[in-house]
Parts: structure tokens; C-alpha cells; sequence
């Protein structure tokens, strides 16, 4: 018998249940995006770093690199019992691609469904020298191609990678312990979305959390977003967290994290509303329009070709 909480390694896979509690809710009544998002993490966290302790060498904790797009595909409710599975899908020799699946359990009824998806990528730090990076053991494929379209996954998300350090000026980090810090900048998408619809909202996606630097202990933290894209029935909030130094010789402020959340407006009954048009007054703003309108169709370009290829198996 497997009681929850209970974690299991079995084959490259982890499990992961507990129950939803009050505590765990939005203003909704719903489960806290952020909740989600953290209970995902932890799992990616734990099966990779178990996964690059595998073999003899050294010790090393698995640090998130990169959340390469976490789906809110339904609610999840306050006393269900959320279920966390995660599968190490892809290694290069210094990442780990994980993949992550939740599912919403009704223990009254027994009626189970997937409430969200996820993707994420870490890299191995040694205990002995934090700052560096380990090799990653190798993991057997059941499949060529699925080691073929993992590369490909690989090289299209440092190539993101590598544009958002163009965009930014700044490096992307790997991060230990990022949850809380989703937590809030989850929270802080929804003021923002919550202010723009003044209606139930919802995270409909998160696309590509980048960790730039780390947040040194000490530091004050300053979690902002604002409104890039809105589409008929979805609102595209950035997020940024800038960390400021207040000990030490040099004090500064820099670029954390920086993210993508996408929200839904919802009725009493759990409907889409139609979504305020955003006023767009300057320039910039009408640059960063554009751009979110870019990654909006390229999502919904990629969504249709997903339906196709199950439609067509």
C-alpha cells in the first residue's frame, strides 16, 4: 500500500501525491498556479538529482536551468489529490530534460484527469565546488528517435537560450531551489491579469522561466510583471524578479528571472470571457505587442499540429 507523500524511483520514474488543502487555494477557490508549479519542480529536482548521483564520481545536486513551458490544461480543486509524475526524457552531457505530468484525483469518486504538463531542464552542481558543473550519466532510449528529437529539443532550447541572453545582456543560471521565487512571480502575473479583467483568471501556461543569476542570500528581491499581449480570451504577462545586494563591498541590482505567463479569463461558471483588448501607447509597448503576438500563434500553431498527430495515430 502507498500512502501519499510517499516518492518512489522506479525505472527513471518519480511519483508524487499529496492533498490539496485550503491554504493551497487562489481567490478562487481554485489551486494556486504557484503551488503547481513548485510541487513540479521539486519533482524535477528530485529525479534528476538522483539520476546524476547514479553512478560513481561526485556528489551533486540537480539545479534548474530552465523551465521550458509548464501547461495548465484544468483546476485543480481544493481536496483533490494531486498526483506528480516525472520522467527524465532526454541527457546531454552536462543537462537533464525532465518531463512532468499532473493529474487531479477526486478520492470520493475515484475520477482522475491531467491538469498540467511541463517541461524542464537541469544541470548537475558539484557539493564539493558549487560553481561547477558535473557530467550527467547517460540514459538508454527504448527508441532511436527518441534520442533524436530529444537532441532536437536540446539545441532548440539553448538556441532560446542563447536570445534570451542577447534580449537581456544577461547569462542563464542554473538554481537551486527556485519554487517559492515561480510561487511569487505566478502570484504577481495574476494582480496583473486580475487588474486588467477585474474577473476570475486563471494560468492557462507558462513559457520558458529563464534564471539569469542567482539570488544571493541577503538580497531583497522585487517581483514585477506587466501586460505584453492580449489576444480574444488570453493575456500575456512578463515577470521579472531583480535582486538587489545589501551586503557585501558591491551593491547592485540585477536581473534575476524573467518569465512569460499566459491567463484566461473565466465567469462564475467556469466559461472564458472575452478578454480587454490592450491600449498600446507607445512604441516599446507596441514592440513587446508584437513579440507576444509572435509567440501566441507560434503556440497555437504548435497546439493544432499536436491535435493532428493524435487525431491521425
Amino acid at each position: 500500500m502507498r500512502l501519499p507523500g510517499v516518492r518512489r524511483l522506479l525505472e527513471g520514474l518519480l511519483f508524487h501525491s499529496r492533498i490539496m488543502r485550503p491554504d493551497d487555494a487562489n481567490i478562487a477557490g481554485n489551486v494556486h498556479g504557484g503551488t503547481i508549479l513548485k510541487m513540479i519542480e521539486e519533482a524535477g529536482a528530485i529525479i534528476s538529482t538522483r539520476h546524476c548521483n547514479s553512478q560513481a564520481g561526485d556528489k551533486c545536486v540537480a539545479a534548474l536551468a530552465r523551465v521550458e513551458r509548464t501547461d495548465f490544461l484544468s483546476p485543480m480543486c481544493i481536496g483533490e489529490v494531486g498526483h506528480v509524475s516525472a520522467e527524465i526524457s532526454y541527457t546531454s552531457r552536462h543537462s537533464v530534460e525532465v518531463q512532468v505530468n499532473v493529474m487531479a484525483e477526486n478520492i470520493l469518486t475515484g475520477a482522475k484527469r491531467v491538469t498540467n504538463r511541463a517541461a524542464l531542464w537541469y544541470v548537475p552542481l558539484s557539493l564539493a565546488n558549487v560553481g561547477r558543473i558535473t557530467e550527467v550519466p547517460p540514459i538508454q532510449y527504448e527508441k532511436p528517435e527518441q534520442e533524436e528529437e530529444g537532441k532536437k529539443r536540446y539545441e532548440n532550447q539553448k538556441l532560446e537560450r542563447f536570445e534570451t541572453k542577447y534580449r537581456n545582456d544577461e547569462y542563464i543560471a542554473p538554481v537551486v531551489n527556485p519554487g517559492v521565487t515561480m510561487k511569487l512571480m505566478d502570484e504577481v502575473a495574476g494582480i496583473v491579469a486580475a487588474r486588467h479583467c477585474k474577473t476570475n483568471i486563471v494560468t492557462a501556461s507558462v513559457d520558458a522561466i529563464n534564471f539569469h543569476r542567482k539570488i544571493q542570500k541577503g538580497c531583497i528581491i522585487t517581483v514585477s510583471g506587466r501586460m505584453t499581449f492580449t489576444s480574444n480570451k488570453s493575456m500575456e504577462i512578463e515577470v521579472f524578479v531583480d535582486a538587489d545586494t545589501l551586503v557585501g563591498d558591491t551593491q547592485e541590482r540585477y536581473r534575476a528571472v524573467s518569465a512569460f505567463f499566459t491567463y484566461v479569463s473565466l465567469n462564475k461558471d467556469a466559461k472564458p470571457l472575452p478578454v480587454p483588448q490592450l491600449v498600446l501607447e507607445t512604441e516599446e509597448e507596441k514592440k513587446r505587442f508584437e513579440e507576444g503576438k509572435g509567440r501566441y500563434l507560434q503556440t497555437k500553431a504548435k497546439r493544432q499540429m499536436s491535435a493532428q498527430s493524435l487525431t491521425q495515430q
